[in-house]
């Protein structure tokens, strides 16, 4: 089996483009692979012409492992965010047409599954006013629906400090969630790198009553030492790593032992397999994986694949509920949360078990999507609304 091309396809919202790549076979197989590029979209695209050129067309999908070989090195200029992203969609495809193929999921070419099903956070959910009785409502809303766990930035446009005042409204919008979802539910605070350390170890401090399952990315991801000064003063756990984009970079977060849990996200990070074994390498580390996941079906549906066989899985982001929650149809077969639950049910479809629906896709053009978390608003996923 080769691959004779690929085409691209582009679902647009205000605040993000989804790429879908699909990789075609001269056996008639197809599979589709899945990122989202914030402003990065065009330079995606264009990295992908020429790779498929370079290195895609001709190649055998069953060899996923010597064509991220080429595509990550073959043109010697060292892989950032585009080319790992660009990777991710190319290998993701090729796991789906190796599945297909063999009639089996993803998950069963990874070791077989270890759980028959993964459990879900809600994230995208408190695009509404920035009032404690807004967040209460929508936080009761995200329960409604079966979720047991829920995500959320309380910070405005916080950086670097907090002012006093601002940091009692943030304290009030989380108290008036956890009130909401109850003492059970896992409630995970979100700082999106915005502070210093010693605000960052203060306003922990601040939301401790409130009990957040972890600190999520608490100053910039560029040092690490800053990010251990954090964890060595707080005492619940430290999440980080959706901007790391090569999975040999975590190698310096493993020995900080800053990190009690990793996120990346497989559509930057070069697919299913570099998460997998980035996985595996956490679990040596006794450190647990809980995935970056802002894109649409097909990046939740290869996400899951991951997360079905591998141990140290403890949770997947979801936002597709509820931010842009019209996308799933272009999807036929998109991962659903059980209500029941609060999980995604451990999915027997061969490959993803997922199809992309062309048709359906177009109904969203490409658009100027722009998401700027330094802007009044930004929690209503509104451009339009978001300081402009």
């Amino acid at each position: 089996m080769r691959i004779t091309g690929i085409s691209t396809h582009v679902v647009g919202t205000p605040w993000r483009n989804l790429t879908y790549v699909q990789v075609h076979t001269d056996e008639g197989l197809t599979g589709v692979g899945e990122t989202r590029m914030l402003g990065r979209t065009e330079a995606l695209l264009g990295y992908l012409r020429e790779a498929e050129v370079n290195h895609i067309s001709g190649s055998d999908p069953f060899r996923t492992e010597d064509l991220v070989r080429r595509m990550k090195y073959g043109d010697y200029g060292r892989a950032g965010e585009i080319v790992m992203s660009g990777i991710a969609c190319v290998e993701t495809a090729c796991w789906d047409i190796k599945g297909k193929a063999l009639g089996v999921p993803v998950w069963q070419l990874l070791g077989g599954n270890v759980t028959e099903a993964v459990p879900a956070y809600a994230n995208g959910w408190y695009t509404t006013e920035r009032t404690p009785d807004a967040y209460h409502r929508a936080a009761r809303d995200v329960m409604a629906r079966g979720y047991r766990a829920l995500k959320i930035d309380p910070f405005g446009t916080g950086h670097l400090e907090l002012s006093h005042a601002e940091t009692r409204y943030a304290v009030s919008l989380i108290e008036a969630v956890r009130d909401a979802i109850g003492p059970e539910a896992e409630l995970m605070l979100e700082m999106h790198g915005r502070f210093a350390p010693a605000t960052a170890v203060r306003l922990a401090r601040e939301m401790a009553p409130f009990r957040p399952a972890w600190l999520e990315e608490p100053v910039p991801p560029e040092n690490l030492k800053a990010l251990a000064k954090v964890a060595d003063k707080v005492e619940m756990p430290v999440a980080t790593g959706e901007r790391i984009h090569d999975r040999i970079e975590f190698r310096e977060l493993f020995e900080s032992q800053a990190a009690d849990i990793v996120q990346p996200d497989l559509g930057h990070l070069g697919g299913i397999a570099e998460t997998r074994k980035l996985a595996a390498t956490a679990e040596t580390h006794y450190t647990l994986v809980a995935p970056h996941n802002v894109g649409g079906p097909v990046l939740t549906a290869a996400s899951l694949q991951v997360g079905f066989a591998t141990p140290n899985f403890k949770v997947l982001e979801h936002f597709n509920d509820f931010a842009d929650a019209e996308i799933r149809k272009v999807v036929r077969g998109a991962p659903e949360v059980d209500p029941a639950t609060g999980c995604f049910p451990l999915s027997r479809e061969p490959g993803l078990g997922v199809e992309l629906d062309t048709d359906a896709a177009a109904e969203f053009p490409q658009q100027r999507a722009h998401f700027d978390l330094w802007a009044e608003g930004w929690e209503t996923r509104d451009p339009s609304g978001a300081g402009r």
